[in-house]
């Protein structure tokens, strides 16, 4: 397995895939970056450099569980692109790796060649995903068997009423089909989520949504950002908000597609996704 000394000296693994120009991948979570896959077949026309951030999958856990905040991990990224011998990079990003990736930008913007942000989580600028348009969004699967329990739990998250339960019950809106594929996917996600990593990656001081805002207005590469028509969690409106923070943004939304975009329709997203970086 690949690795690389980070700048404290934790070790850090990375995963290699497919061939082509290399494309550094961003696992959200923060968890490793199995889940990722190939990414529904990119690895056809990318090469994947799946990072494992800190304390997750094949990488080491620091002493200091604080250096795995998400500005902190920053430093792992540039360290990855030294380590690589790569003078600029292109990036993709899913979910909360979407934080990661344009704090990266934010403080290194000439180091990136294009930038894919999946299905972003929004925390790192700022926005704001509200309850009333995650249920909107939840709505377009009102006829879906599982539907109505899925709801209520969604209601009661929105809410500030959400227990383990309600948690477990919204997962098929993480998917555009949920499938025998979605549920393995969904339960092996369970299985690598850290709580403790996940409070550490976004602890206080984590984000500054006006600094980064502004660095982002001065980003000048090219960004790709691919909703979920369906995804609750990232929104195409909230999406569409995010790119319109860049200068030089496009917005595709796969239809019928989730928080997985690649698990629900493969073909899609590395058409849409492979055209954009194939620029």
């Amino acid at each position: 397995m690949p690795a690389f000394s980070a700048h404290d000296g934790t070790t850090l693994a990375y995963h290699v895939c497919g061939e082509g120009a290399p494309l550094v991948c961003l696992p959200g979570g923060p968890t490793d970056s199995a889940y990722l896959g190939d990414l529904g077949g990119l690895s056809a026309r990318r090469q994947l450099i799946r990072l494992d951030l800190r304390g997750t999958g094949r990488s080491a856990t620091p002493e200091d569980a604080a250096s795995c905040r998400c500005d902190r991990l920053v430093d792992d990224v540039e360290a990855l692109r030294r380590h690589l011998g790569l003078a600029r990079v292109d990036v993709l990003a899913h979910c909360a790796g979407a934080n990661l990736a344009v704090l990266y930008a934010g403080r290194h913007p000439e180091r990136i060649g294009k930038l894919v942000l999946v299905t972003p989580s929004v925390r790192a600028v700022g926005l704001t995903v509200t309850g009333a348009l995650r249920r909107e969004t939840a709505r377009l699967r009102k006829d879906e068997p599982w539907f109505p329990d899925a709801f209520a739990a969604l209601e009661a998250i929105t809410e500030g009423a959400a227990t383990d339960d309600s948690w477990r019950a919204v997962a098929p809106f993480s998917y555009g089909r949920w499938d025998e594929t979605a549920r393995a996917h969904q339960a092996a996600g369970d299985e690598r989520m850290n709580m403790e990593l996940v409070a550490a990656f976004g602890a206080d001081g984590a984000f500054d949504p006006e600094t980064t805002r502004a660095a982002l207005a001065r980003f000048t590469a090219p960004v790709f950002l691919l909703a979920g028509e369906v995804d609750v969690s990232a929104p195409p409106p909230a999406t569409a908000e995010f790119a319109a923070l860049f200068p030089n943004a496009e917005l595709v939304v796969q239809p019928g597609a989730g928080h997985y975009p690649w698990l629900d329709d493969a073909g899609a997203f590395v058409a849409a996704t492979a055209a954009f970086l194939d620029r």
